[in-house]
Formats: structure tokens, C-alpha cells, sequence
């Protein structure tokens, strides 16, 4: 038999839902002794009940004919979940009305966002049209293509079996890296962490007008209830240092700081894991950078000495497959995890709903942190930085030697692994979002179907046959726009397309999520909420974060700083009358003698060295034969020092500007201050003349007493004086 719980009358408001499913959570049922059980939770884990929840009020494609039927689901679809309305202004208002303010306020939040992005899509969208156009009209991109310069020289050997290649078979990775490494890139860098302190501080506004209008402006984490599963388990006596009364707790200090020990010990062990996974990519990419070098080098005359098959690189090779590899690897860390953490989470037993999402959000955020943007860090900090020279490279376990950077730079391998990652979670979030709920409802239709009843079934069954929407569904959603956040902004100096991909994705996701709730899931039990809760300092600090990334991809990915070094100093004793960026890619590579090729590369070698006396690498290096031979050189030591200046100069003055930003814009607009001031003003008004009535209420026998007392006295008085 079918045990279906409706909470409420589908045309009931939303705070009657909350109220009623406040009651449910805590109604007891059964008492045995001391052990005393309740909730509605407890019966549909005992399998009671199949289902408690909230009714929708009618069907979402269909108006309802009955009078009291307020009909807004189907309001809400029309205007809102529909694709069709994906440039329409949301309807907060009813959106609040239905499903609560928790509901309402992420989508405000969303709304809000993607309307920021609009902004930050369109100086990307320049700033990548501006480095397309770059790319035929850059001198140094021009060099490496002309087979009088580029033609000529002759690059060292990548790994110890590799073989020699031209430098002009990097020229369309030259061309690309044009679009991406340019000095647009510095300035959109520049904006955008300038555009995300707007965002947040607008955004604040707009939420305490939020506040204000939906009368959550005074609601307290304070009022907010203690969960079921936390009163269940309160066995230990305390006193509250607020109130003073004794109340019940679930565990001691110690207990508590033992749980909170193992939840941290935990989240740490599964973020060490994704540091050896990362660890097993590298050995991947190293073990398969050097077979596909072996095996797609030709044998041919010094011409053909290239790894290249018209657009496939060992290194581009190796960098889209370890791509691949690495977004698998993270969609499966991500499942796990998510049950370890609420798990934990569960363990820790914290006091109320919004304590338990806080929590769960920083465990998760941290581990997904890591797990997305690890491998963009190893790419853009640490992939290339520590190789050596080619007479003397450096090896990782004493066996692979290290990966360096793909022959146009690292850049373009940190843009390919962003675009691998954004775009696969974008498609997996939408099959996730999309098709699962909808193939679910379609199966469980077709098992439940009944060829007898013939008349429409009552709302319950229809609600009863649709997905039922997780308490942690919402925080997923938050989870997917914050990790998409962290790439729009901590990466995006090497990723100009970033927030154009983000505001696609978003016009689509808005109306996703949307269509999702309001057609594929019960309806939502409504919970009251003042704002975004702990994503909001999570913001915040990738907004901080984000300067130093963005600097230091410039600095330390790009070769804009070496770029501009040439130009401004070392181009004069180049023997240029003016500044120029003629002679930098010669300038920037520096000679080894192949007869200083370790033994390994020898033995790999030993056909080809006859030939080759000098060939070059990407260093800044003395030349052999100088007394200090392979050290480093005057220019190496101009860049570093130029790097550091100006990651220094741009870091103070960004932070500057956003110090300044965010003490200008104010979190309150003043309408709303005044407003709320006018009202606390009335509220003591009333509350006085409220008080006033009272008091003359009770004084006003007393005062008919004692004026007929003097008027008797008067009386008194005026016969005595006619006697």
C-alpha cells in the first residue's frame, strides 16, 4: 500500500508549508520508557510514509479550473522555466511566494550574476578579437615563422629519446598564443579583478533591498530551531552562557573537538589524494610526451627533423589527453567525496540547518578547490619552471625527466586544460540537471502506470510520481556557479573567453534550474533565508585570491615580461637605433654544444649528432665557451627582477582600488537605511502611545476617584462657609 504524507493543502502559502513541516520534524509517535521517538524524517527512513512534501497547486503546461486555485506553477512556467524566456527579467517575487526565500534570494543571486557577466563577456570578447587580430602583425610571431630566422634554428631535444626539431614548426602555436599572450591580456586581467570587488559590492546592495522587501532584515540565526536529528541525540546537561537555562547538548567538549578532529583529518587525507592524483597525471603526461616523441619523429634529412604531423604536437598530444584524464579523475573524486563530506558532516551532528550547511560547504569547497584548479596551478606554476638544460636536465624519481612547456609557452596549455574542464563540466552539469531527472520521472510513469483508472489523478499521485528535490540540492547549485566563479576569475588572464563561456552557460543554467523545480521535482518545502550564507566570505576570497593568480600568470606563464624587457632595454644592444622587438626570439634562446648531451641522450642520438654542433633552447643562458658557461645571464636576472616588480606594483595597486571601491559603494543603499529608520521610528511610536493607553487605562479609576473626592471636599467647604 501507497503511504503518501502531503504536508498542506496545495493552495496554502509558503510559510504555512515551513510551519507544518516544522511540526512534522517533531510531533513524537511512539514513547517506550525514556526512549522516545519523532519526526516525520525517522517514519520515512523507516519506511512509514514513501514521501512527505508539499503540493504543487496545479499542473506546471495546464491552468487549473477551480476558483481557489491561485494557478502559479503554471504562471511560473509560462513566464519563467520556459525555454523561450531565457532574455526575460525573473519574477522574484512569485518565485519567493511559491518556494521561500531560500529559493528566491539564489536565484536572485544568479540573475544578479549573470547580469555582471554581460559586462565582463563583452571586454573578453574584445580583448580576444583584439589578440586575433594580433596574431599576423606580431614581429616576434613573424620571426619564428620565417624560414630565414625560425627556418634556421635548430631546437634541442625535449626528453632523452626525442629528436631535434625546427623552431618554425611552432609557428601556427605561435599564431595562437598571439590571441591569448598579448598586452590586452594585462589589462582585461587588470579589469576584471576590478570588475569582481563591482560585482560583490553591488551585489550586497542588491541583496539588503532583498532583505528589506521579503522582511528578512531582522531574522537571526539565533531564532533559527535546532534540527531533529540534534534534539534526538541531546544527552548531556549544560548551561547556556546567553540565557543562562540549563539545556541538553549531544556530546561533551571533548567529544565535540574529537568529532571536528576526524572531520579535518578526513578532508585532508581525500585532499592528499588529489595531490597523488595530480602526481600520477604528470607521470602520465611524462611517460607518454616521450613515446609519442619516439614515435612521431621522422627519420628524414634536417627539414623534416619535426615532431609535428601538420597540427598534432607530442606536447598538444599529451596536454588535451592529460586534459581528459584529469576532468575524469575529478568528476570521480567529486562523487565520492560528496558522500565522504556529508558523512562527516552528519558525524559533527552541528546544531542547526544553517550550521550544517555551512559546514558542508567549506569541507566540499575545499576539496573541489583542489580538485578543479590543481591541475591549472601545476600548469601555469610549476610545469617548466624547474628542467634545467639540456646537458644537464632535471628528472622526477630519478626517471622522467621533467615536462617542460610546450614550444609556444605553457599559456596555451593552461587555456586548453581551462577549456577542457569548463566546457566537460558545463555539458555534465546540463546532462546531470536535464536528462537524468526527466528519464527518471519517464521510467518511474511507465512502472506506476495504471490501465484501469482512466479519470486524472489526484494532485498527491501526480507530485508523488516526480523527483523528489534534495535538502542539499540547492547547495549543488551554489557549488557549480562558485567553482565556475573561480575560473572566470583566478585564471583568466590566460583565458580572455572565460566569462563569455560562463554567460552562455548561466542564460541557459538560469532557465535550466527553472524549468527543473518547477516541472521535474515536488514542490520545495520553503525555508527562510537573509542572504547567500557562507558563500558569500567564499567570494570574497577568491576575489583576493584572484589578483595574485591573474599577476603571476603574467609574470610568471606568459612571456610578456621577457617581452617587454627586450623591447625597452636589451633591443639598444641589439644593435637597433630605437625600441624594437626585432632579434627577441633570437635573444631569447640560448646555444648548447651537443657534444655536452648527458650519456642517455648520446646513446639516443648518436645517428644525428655527427651532423648538429649548436642547437637552442628556452633559457637565458651564456653560450658554451664562456667562463660561466650555462649559468645564468644578465638578462635572466633583468626578467626575474622585472617580475617581481611587477607582480608588487599591480598587486598594491589593484588591492588599492578595491579597498577604495569597497569602502565607496556601500553595502546599504540609503533609501533602505531611511526606510528602515522611518519604520523603527514607528514602531516606537506605537509601541509608546500603545504603552501611554495603557497606563491611562489603569490610572483612569483612580482618577475618577480622586476628582470626585475633591469635589465632595469642595462641597464640603462651601457649606461650611455658608454656615
Amino acid at each position: 500500500m501507497l503511504h503518501v504524507f502531503p504536508i498542506c493543502p496545495s493552495h496554502f502559502l509558503s510559510a504555512h508549508f515551513g510551519k507544518a513541516y516544522y511540526i512534522l520534524c517533531r510531533a513524537p509517535y511512539e514513547i517506550r520508557g525514556n526512549m522516545k521517538k519523532f519526526g516525520i524524517t525517522k517514519l520515512l527512513g523507516g519506511g512509514v510514509y514513501k514521501a512527505a512534501y508539499p503540493l504543487h497547486d496545479c499542473r506546471f503546461n495546464v491552468k487549473s479550473t477551480e476558483e481557489s486555485c491561485p494557478n502559479e506553477r503554471f504562471l511560473l512556467y509560462k513566464e519563467w522555466a520556459h525555454p523561450k524566456n531565457f532574455y526575460k527579467m525573473q519574477p522574484l517575487d512569485l518565485i519567493r511566494k511559491y518556494y521561500g526565500e531560500k529559493i528566491g534570494i539564489y536565484f536572485a543571486w544568479l540573475g544578479f550574476y549573470t547580469f555582471m557577466l554581460a559586462l565582463a563577456a563583452v571586454v573578453g570578447l574584445g580583448c580576444f578579437i583584439y589578440g586575433y587580430k594580433m596574431q599576423e602583425s606580431s614581429t616576434w610571431s613573424k620571426e619564428v615563422c620565417d624560414p630565414e630566422i625560425g627556418g634556421k634554428i635548430v631546437m634541442c631535444p625535449q626528453c632523452d629519446l626525442c629528436n631535434y626539431w625546427m623552431l618554425i614548426s611552432t609557428c601556427d602555436t605561435s599564431k595562437k598564443l598571439i590571441i591569448f599572450d598579448n598586452f590586452g591580456t594585462l589589462v582585461f586581467a587588470v579589469f576584471m579583478s576590478i570588475w569582481v570587488t563591482v560585482f560583490l559590492e553591488f551585489w550586497k546592495r542588491y541583496q539588503a533591498e532583498l532583505e528589506y522587501e521579503w522582511d528578512t532584515v531582522e531574522f537571526l540565526e539565533q531564532e533559527e530551531p535546532p534540527r531533529p536529528e540534534y534534539e534526538a541525540k541531546c544527552i548531556y546537561e549544560t548551561t547556556n552562557p546567553v540565557t543562562g537555562v540549563k539545556e541538553n547538548v549531544p556530546f561533551t567538549t571533548c567529544g565535540r573537538c574529537f568529532r571536528v578532529s576526524i572531520g579535518i583529518g578526513t578532508v585532508l587525507f581525500w585532499i592528499v589524494l588529489i595531490l597523488a592524483s595530480i602526481v600520477a597525471i604528470i607521470v602520465y603526461r611524462l611517460a607518454v610526451f616521450l613515446s609519442l616523441s619516439v614515435r612521431l619523429k621522422d627519420a628524414g634529412d634536417l627539414k623534416n627533423l619535426e615532431p609535428i604531423k601538420e597540427y598534432v604536437t607530442p606536447q598538444m598530444a599529451t596536454s588535451v589527453t592529460a586534459g581528459l584524464i584529469s576532468f575524469v579523475v575529478i568528476m570521480i573524486l567529486n562523487t565520492l567525496y560528496e558522500r565522504v563530506a556529508i558523512w562527516i558532516t552528519d558525524f559533527e551532528l552541528p546544531r542547526t540547518r544553517t550550521d550544517y550547511e555551512n559546514s558542508l560547504t567549506l569541507k566540499m569547497f575545499l576539496f573541489q578547490f583542489v580538485n578543479y584548479y590543481s591541475s591549472c596551478f601545476y600548469i601555469a606554476f610549476v610545469k617548466g619552471k624547474i628542467v634545467g638544460y639540456p646537458g644537464k636536465p632535471v628528472y622526477l624519481m630519478g626517471k622522467y625527466r621533467n615536462e617542460e612547456c610546450d614550444p609556444g609557452g605553457c599559456l596555451i596549455e593552461l587555456t586548453t586544460q581551462l577549456a577542457i574542464i569548463m566546457g566537460g563540466k558545463a555539458i555534465w552539469n546540463n546532462i546531470q540537471e536535464v536528462l537524468l531527472p526527466w528519464v527518471k520521472n519517464l521510467i518511474f510513469r511507465y512502472c506506476t502506470r495504471s490501465t484501469s483508472q482512466k479519470a486524472e489523478p489526484p494532485r498527491w499521485e501526480q507530485d508523488f510520481q516526480l523527483q523528489p528535490f534534495s535538502q542539499l540540492g540547492l547547495f549543488y547549485e551554489y557549488l557549480e556557479m562558485v567553482i565556475q566563479f573561480g575560473f572566470v576569475t583566478l585564471f583568466v588572464a590566460s583565458f580572455p573567453l572565460a566569462p563569455v563561456l560562463a554567460l552562455i552557460n548561466n542564460l541557459f543554467e538560469i532557465r535550466v534550474d527553472a524549468w527543473k523545480i518547477t516541472t521535474q521535482f515536488r514542490r520545495i518545502v520553503p525555508e527562510k533565508a537573509q542572504d547567500i550564507g557562507a558563500w558569500q566570505p567564499i567570494l570574497q576570497g577568491i576575489a583576493i585570491l584572484a589578483v595574485a593568480t591573474n599577476a603571476m600568470i603574467i609574470a610568471f606563464t606568459s612571456d610578456m615580461i621577457p617581452r617587454l624587457v627586450y623591447y625597452w632595454s636589451f633591443s639598444l644592444y641589439e644593435g637597433h637605433t630605437d625600441h624594437s622587438m626585432k632579434g627577441y626570439i633570437n635573444s631569447s634562446l640560448s646555444f648548447f654544444n651537443t657534444s655536452a648531451f648527458s650519456d642517455a641522450t648520446m646513446n639516443a642520438q648518436v645517428e644525428r649528432l655527427s651532423n648538429i654542433t649548436i642547437c637552442r633552447y628556452r633559457d637565458f643562458r651564456f653560450p658554451p665557451g664562456h667562463p660561466r658557461e650555462y649559468e645564468y645571464n644578465m638578462y635572466y636576472w633583468h626578467v626575474v627582477a622585472a617580475k617581481m616588480a611587477f607582480i608588487i606594483v599591480v598587486e598594491h595597486i589593484v588591492y588599492l582600488t578595491k579597498f577604495i571601491l569597497a569602502h565607496v559603494i556601500p553595502d546599504v543603499p540609503y533609501t533602505i537605511k531611511e526606510r528602515i529608520k522611518r519604520e523603527k521610528y514607528l514602531t516606537q511610536v506605537i509601541l509608546h502611545e500603545s504603552k501611554l493607553r495603557l497606563v491611562t487605562k489603569h490610572l483612569k479609576p483612580f482618577v475618577v476617584d480622586m476628582s470626585s473626592q475633591m469635589e465632595a471636599e469642595k462641597e464640603n467647604e462651601v457649606e461650611v462657609s455658608e454656615f
